[in-house]
C-alpha cells in the first residue's frame, strides 16, 4: 500500500522546526500498524499536489492551524482535489483540518465549537461502528486541538464518532471516506510540548484543563490499526472505481 499524506499544517515556527512534521508523524502512525506500507508526504499548503491521483492507493489529509474558511488558493485547490478523490472512490482519510476540509468540500458545514477550544486529551463515543473500527472500544481517547468543528456533515455521511460537545467527531461516506476531528498522529511527548507552546496564547483554564488531561494516554495503537483496516477494506471494496 502506498499512501499520499497531504500536509496542510501552515506552522513554520521555531517550535514546529523542533518537532517532526506531520508527514513524519502520520508515516510513523501508519507504519506502527503496517511496517511495510509506503508513505509520501506532499506539502499542499505550499501548492505541492499529486500530478496523478492514480499514483497512490489512498490519501490522508492532515491537521492545520489554518481554518478551512481562510480562502487561501491552496485550500480551494485542496477542496477540488478532495472532490476528485471522492468521485474516483480512492480511499481518503482526514484528521482535524482534514476532517473539516472533506466535510466542507462535499457540501457539509464547519463552524466554531460552541464551548470554545478543545485541547489535550478528549474522549468521544463510537456511535456507529464501521467494519474497520473493530479494534476500538465503545469510548475513544484522542488528542485534540481545535476551535472549529463540523456542524453539518455532508449528504450521505454516516456519523461514526461523537460526543456532546462535538456531535460530528468522525464520519464515513461509503467504504472510501473516513475522518476524525482529532489527531491520531500526535504522541504524548508532542501534545505535552504543544500545550506548553500555547500556554501563553490561550485562556489559562483551557491550558490547565489540557495539562490535567494528559495524565491519560490516547488510543494511538488501536486507531492506527483502525486506519490501516479502513484502507485495506476500501481498496478491496467493489465500490472503488478504476481511476
Amino acid at each position: 500500500m502506498h499512501l499520499a499524506i497531504l500536509m496542510t499544517n501552515t506552522d513554520e515556527s521555531a517550535f514546529a522546526q523542533r518537532h517532526p512534521k506531520d508527514g513524519e508523524k502520520f508515516t510513523a502512525l501508519i507504519r506502527s500498524a503496517r511496517p511495510d506500507w509506503a508513505c509520501t508526504a506532499l506539502s499542499v499548503k505550499d501548492d505541492v499536489f499529486p500530478d496523478d491521483l492514480s499514483a497512490f492507493d489512498g490519501y490522508i489529509v492532515t491537521g492545520s492551524p489554518a481554518s478551512v474558511h481562510d480562502g487561501a488558493q491552496w485550500i480551494d485547490r485542496l477542496m477540488e482535489t478532495i472532490r476528485e478523490i471522492v468521485n474516483r472512490k480512492i480511499p481518503l482519510f482526514g484528521a482535524c483540518f482534514g476532517h473539516q476540509a472533506i466535510a466542507l468540500a462535499l457540501g457539509g458545514e464547519v463552524g466554531n465549537n460552541p464551548d470554545g477550544w478543545v485541547f489535550g486529551l478528549t474522549k468521544a463515543d463510537v456511535v456507529d461502528r464501521a467494519s474497520w473500527m473493530a479494534p476500538l472500544g465503545d469510548s475513544l481517547a484522542q488528542y485534540g486541538a481545535h476551535i472549529e468543528q463540523v456542524t453539518t456533515p455532508p449528504d450521505g455521511a454516516r456519523v461514526l464518532i461523537g460526543s456532546a460537545p462535538c456531535p460530528v467527531g468522525g464520519f464515513a461516506i461509503g467504504d472510501h471516506v473516513f475522518t476524525t476531528q482529532n489527531h491520531p498522529e500526535m504522541t504524548p511527548d508532542f501534545i505535552a510540548a504543544l500545550v506548553e507552546e500555547y500556554a501563553g496564547k490561550l485562556d489559562p483554564h483551557v491550558v490547565a484543563t489540557a495539562r490535567a488531561s494528559l495524565a491519560a494516554k490516547a488510543d494511538y495503537a488501536d486507531f492506527a490499526e483502525t486506519i490501516a483496516r479502513f484502507f485495506e477494506n476500501a481498496v478491496s471494496s467493489p465500490q472503488q472505481a478504476n481511476p
